[in-house]
Formats: structure tokens, sequence, C-alpha cells
């Protein structure tokens, strides 16, 4: 009997090390052959993997060109960065008048209404800016894979101007101009 429980403690630590040297569930761990190559392949990403060609525009505007590409890329590169920006330091503040809100034993209603107002107002700026972010990060997809410039509702180009006027567009001017009067 003690040499069965020896055996299976020894299965048990083999069974052990087995799972801690596991990458993960569900995942599979093959060797294949090294390649001794160190040429690697890069997907483009970014403004290079845009074809201007492909950017639809209204009938009588001009064709996009690449330089227009990038410009508006890094436009919506920097509204990225500079909204997370605004996003950290909304909260910063947020978290700051949270803090001091317990603090206000003693102060009137208007005090207590001051700080009310504060933190609404700093929650609503952060909403404001994870709102952009979020509509500037689905215009770089877009202008990164598919739909870019094209009307989300009827399928038309938006129109070369709008776009570079807004970048963050999914409407053409009609469909926009119905939806708002809805």
């Amino acid at each position: 009997m003690a040499e069965k429980a020896t055996g299976a403690g020894t299965a048990t630590k083999r069974a052990r090390k087995a799972v801690a040297a596991d990458p993960g569930e569900g995942t599979v761990t093959t060797t294949a052959p090294q390649n001794t190559s160190t040429d690697t392949v890069t997907v483009p990403r970014g403004a290079e993997s845009v074809d201007p060609a492909t950017l639809p525009v209204r009938p009588g505007e001009d064709p996009w060109t690449s330089e227009e590409v990038h410009e508006l890329h890094d436009e919506l590169i920097s509204d990225l960065e500079r909204l997370r920006g605004e996003i950290d330091a909304a909260e910063a503040a947020i978290s700051g008048l949270m803090r001091d809100s317990n603090d206000g034993a003693g102060d009137d209603q208007v005090d207590a209404g001051t700080k009310n107002i504060s933190r609404e107002s700093e929650l609503a700026l952060a909403n404001n800016a994870r709102d952009s972010l979020a509509q500037t990060e689905r215009a770089l997809e877009r202008l990164e894979g598919v739909g870019f410039g094209t009307c989300e509702s009827c399928g038309q180009a938006i129109g070369k101007a709008r776009m570079q006027a807004f970048p963050r567009a999914t409407l053409c001017v009609q469909c926009k101009a119905k939806q708002e009067r809805r």
C-alpha cells in the first residue's frame, strides 16, 4: 500500500510540473523547424496601409492623395493622445473630488452643492472625452480598414471635405440632417 502512495505522489508531481509548464488552457505547443533567416514579415498598419485611391469621394471632388491620408491619420493619432490625457486628468480630478467629499463636516448647503456640481461637471467632461475617444478609435479603424468615408446609412460617399473637417463622421450631410430632425 505504501508503494502505491509513493508512486501516486510521483505521478502527481509530474502532473503539477506539466500544468506549470503549460502555457495556458486551450493552447497547443508544437515544435516546428526553426527558420534560420532573420527576415520578418510586417503587416502594414496606419496610414501606410491605406490606398488613397480606395477612399470614396463625392462627384466633383479631387481624389485623396497619400499626403492627405497621412495628415488625417496623424491628426487622429494626436487626437487619441490628447483625449487619453484629458481622460486621465478628469479621472484624477474626480478622484480628488470624491476623496474630499467626505470631509465636509460643517459645510453649509452652498458648499455641499458646489462640490456636487464640481463632481458632476468633471464626470460629464470625462464621459464626453471617453465618447470622443471611442469615435476617434473607430475612425482610425475605419481609415486603416474598410468603410472610411462611406455613409453608414445610405452607403454613399460622405465627402472628402467633410472627412477632412470632421474625420470621425460616419454619416453624409443629408443623412445627418435627417437624423437630427427626428
